[in-house]
């Protein structure tokens, strides 16, 4: 896949006729029906499809649970009742069903299978190419996906949902221009297409244009006002702009649609983290916990939020089951040692520092309190070492500039010593910088 080697002229493009396309499309058929429901086509546009093009099948009862079957929700099958088929002769082919019923079971692997032997059967049907694309896409085979949709474009450019869906597979390639791109073609074939909008907004975002990309969440949402998924979106992106509580309420309304959501949950604990609202953040992420237990990140924010509410049995608990279930994560080593810290368990803190300085050797603050530790465990040349290094990594930190200062002057080096307590005393003027440096000069006899 060479998603970069793309070119997109939104200005010029080829009207339906240069493209081949009849000014009415052709009813849509079972098999598209079911295809596309199995691409992951929400019952919104199915519907809006459904009667821009009107059906080619006729909705008997064999149909209809077929339809059922195959995952169609019983309000878009009622709504299809109403639409008068031209064609009293179509039916649904049985293999597609079982694919679109294991999509909705997340098998996918069993339903690939299923779909791989129609294409080898029907390659030219653009529907099912876009369906094989989504199964892809859930399975994060982003190339295949990729592939398969470029296909089923290849074969149907005049349908948006197609560019729509490359739009998604261009965004998580890191291909923000292209997602924006394919994105705008969607949307000039067809203005009213909700998901369309929403991965523009994703393309934006990619591209840290946040204003523009909230006002495309807000017009996916005009269009679909009942998408979690897209509460969820314009909550990152509120966020990321600094309006953390329209975010907030982003999240919450992402909830309220869709309470197994767990990624809302954990970023709604996130921004309520940052709010100070500790014990708001924890119930959230309490409940991410419950819906998503094999999540690492959720029981790494929950630890977080134990420890600066200052809950440090709790904290440990949970990132000790952390730890215990994913050893390879790699985030809140810091505040677990900090937690230990509170019930003087230094080795076991020291031992956490120095993995969290492993993931950010960058980090002052790390180096600083690996090195206040080791100075209460009496290590005083490592404990030196580390404080000269958080010294170089923020000179202008009073207290890297005190601790190293302390160190030095327990080793005995009070003219090294000297130096360091008057850096932190010209930092932080404070009493007992004044008092440390007084003790100091009193040991060298001035």
């Amino acid at each position: 896949m060479r998603p970069q080697a793309l070119w997109f002229l939104l200005f010029a493009l080829p009207t339906p006729s240069a493209l081949g396309l009849r000014n009415e499309p052709a009813p849509v058929s079972c098999a598209q029906f079911v295809a596309w429901t199995a691409g992951g086509m929400s019952s919104q546009q199915l519907d809006r499809l459904a009667h821009q093009r009107g059906l080619g099948f006729p909705l008997d009862a064999p149909n209809s649970a077929a339809l059922s079957e195959a995952g169609v929700e019983s309000a878009l099958l009622q709504s299809l009742h109403s639409i008068t088929s031209r064609d009293l002769n179509g039916a649904c082919p049985a293999p597609l069903v079982q694919a679109s019923e294991l999509v909705q079971q997340k098998q996918y692997r069993e339903a690939q299978s299923i779909l791989q032997k129609l294409i080898t059967a029907d390659s030219d049907n653009p529907a099912l190419h876009y369906a094989l694309g989504y199964l892809h896409q859930q399975q994060e085979d982003w190339d295949e996906a990729y592939d398969s949709y470029q296909t089923s474009r290849a074969l149907m450019p005049g349908l948006s949902d197609i560019h729509s869906r490359l739009a998604y597979v261009l965004y998580r390639s890191d291909d923000g221009d292209g997602a924006i791109a394919e994105a705008r073609t969607a949307l000039s074939i067809d203005p009213g297409n909700a998901e369309a909008y929403r991965f523009l907004g994703l393309g934006l975002y990619a591209n840290r244009k946040y204003a523009a990309a909230i006002h495309a969440f807000q017009q996916s949402l005009a269009r679909q006002p009942d998408s979690a998924d897209v509460f969820y979106d314009l909550g990152i992106a509120l966020h990321d702009k600094g309006d953390v509580d329209a975010s907030a309420a982003a999240y919450r309304k992402a909830i309220a649609l869709n309470p197994r959501l767990w990624e809302a949950h954990n970023n709604l604990g996130m921004v309520l983290h940052d709010l100070g609202s500790f014990e708001s953040a924890i119930a959230e992420y309490l409940e991410a916990k419950r819906l998503a237990p094999e999540e690492s990140i959720v029981c790494s924010n929950l630890g977080n939020s134990y420890c600066d509410k200052g809950d440090y049995d709790s904290a440990i608990t949970e990132f000790r089951e952390l730890f215990g279930k994913d050893s390879s994560w790699q985030n809140g080593h810091s505040c677990f040692a900090r937690a230990l810290m509170s019930k003087r368990d230094y080795d076991p803190a020291i031992v956490e520092l120095r993995l969290a300085i492993l993931q950010n050797p960058s980090s002052p603050d790390e180096h600083r309190y690996l090195g206040q530790t080791l100075l209460l465990v009496h290590r005083q040349p490592e404990a030196v070492r580390e404080l000269r290094v958080a010294v170089q990594l923020d000179p202008g930190s009073p207290l890297a500039h005190h601790y190293l200062a302390t160190a030095l002057f327990n080793g005995a080096d009070f003219a090294a010593a000297e130096t360091e307590f008057r850096q932190a005393l010209r930092l932080q003027p404070s009493a007992e910088n004044h008092y440390y440096l007084s003790a100091c000069l009193m040991s060298l006899g001035r």
